[in-house]
């Protein structure tokens, strides 16, 4: 029996001594032989050093380090392509994922479940607005998701050899890997946590990253803004319909001229913008197509640290 943990990291120098302490006790602690592959993301400082070095002193750890950032979510998939466990361990390299909830990933894995995900009870320091944002956001994409996606989940799961392998077949461009483990379905459960505050360092997650995450999500998993559209056409055609039946009612019933400028002008502009937004909502699900249909690799590994311990 052997297990992977994969680390997607970006700028994490002053967190990957501390992290690889605390995993490495627990992954001791299983038996069985293991690997801790870090996928560096384009870092600008020290981070991949620090992998290099530690590679040199535990046959265990090994790396990839990417020709420049290409996301958290293609550094996922990188790390699932490398590794080579029955069950492969994907989390973050702060430490808000806690090492010490691998032994209870395990234990449901061996009772049976092919995927085992986590799921934020709470976590530290993080602002009421992002919360409110994340809950909101679960919501509006289950609202029409083509398979459920647990709300506060996290890219912190243990994933078997059998879902690892459906998960690989999946090359889209714009990646959303908490929908994609998901969609290929197999028995899943999740265990709960609470999320620590970063060991070291600031988020890399801005508001505007957040945004193109949410956004990414829905397009790839529900066509409600597509509906949403559609149905807000409608009701603008069925206003604009009673709007022309009262100006005829007016003008040749009661034979009064309808001064209807400001109106007029009002609905010309409100008409504008709901074809915009409609546009725009388009443009955004054609822009995933010319992604796609370019076939570009999801990413490109410029160096590699240790070898496999297995």
């Amino acid at each position: 029996m052997t297990f992977s943990v994969v680390v997607p990291v970006f700028n994490e120098e002053p967190n990957i001594d501390e992290f690889l302490k605390r995993t490495l006790k627990v992954m001791d602690s299983l038996g069985g032989a293991f690997e801790i592959v870090f996928v560096d993301d384009g870092s600008t400082d020290s981070t991949f050093k620090k992998i290099l070095k530690w590679a040199q002193s535990r046959k265990e750890v090994r790396g990839l380090r990417f020709s420049r950032n290409f996301g958290h979510q293609a550094a996922i998939t990188a790390g699932i392509d490398e590794a080579y466990g029955d069950a492969v361990i994907v989390m973050d390299g702060d430490l808000q994922h806690p090492p010490e909830l691998i032994p209870g990933m395990v234990k449901a894995w061996r009772d049976g479940y092919n995927i085992v995900n986590t799921r934020r009870e709470e976590t530290e320091g993080i602002p009421l607005g992002k919360k409110l944002f994340s809950k909101a956001f679960y919501k509006l994409i289950n609202i029409d998701s083509e398979v459920p996606i647990l709300a506060d989940a996290a890219d912190f799961r243990l994933m078997d050899r059998a879902s690892v392998e459906a998960f690989k077949k999946i090359r889209e461009q714009d990646r959303f890997v908490r929908g994609l483990t998901s969609w290929i379905g197999f028995a899943q459960t999740s265990v709960p946590y609470r999320a620590e505050a970063r060991h070291s360092g600031r988020t890399k997650y801005t508001v505007a990253k957040m945004l193109k995450f949410a956004v990414n999500g829905v397009t790839s998993f529900s066509t409600l803004p597509l509906k949403f559209v559609g149905y807000m056409g409608l009701f603008v055609a069925t206003l604009s319909f009673a709007y022309a039946c009262y100006a005829l009612y007016v003008r040749l019933v009661l034979d009064i001229a309808v001064e209807g400028w400001t109106s007029m002008l009002v609905g010309m502009l409100f008409l504008g913008g709901v074809q915009l937004i409609g546009i725009g909502v388009l443009g955004a699900y054609i822009a995933r197509i010319f992604r796609q249909v370019k076939n570009r690799p999801l990413y490109i590994v410029q160096e590699r640290a240790g070898g496999r311990a297995g």
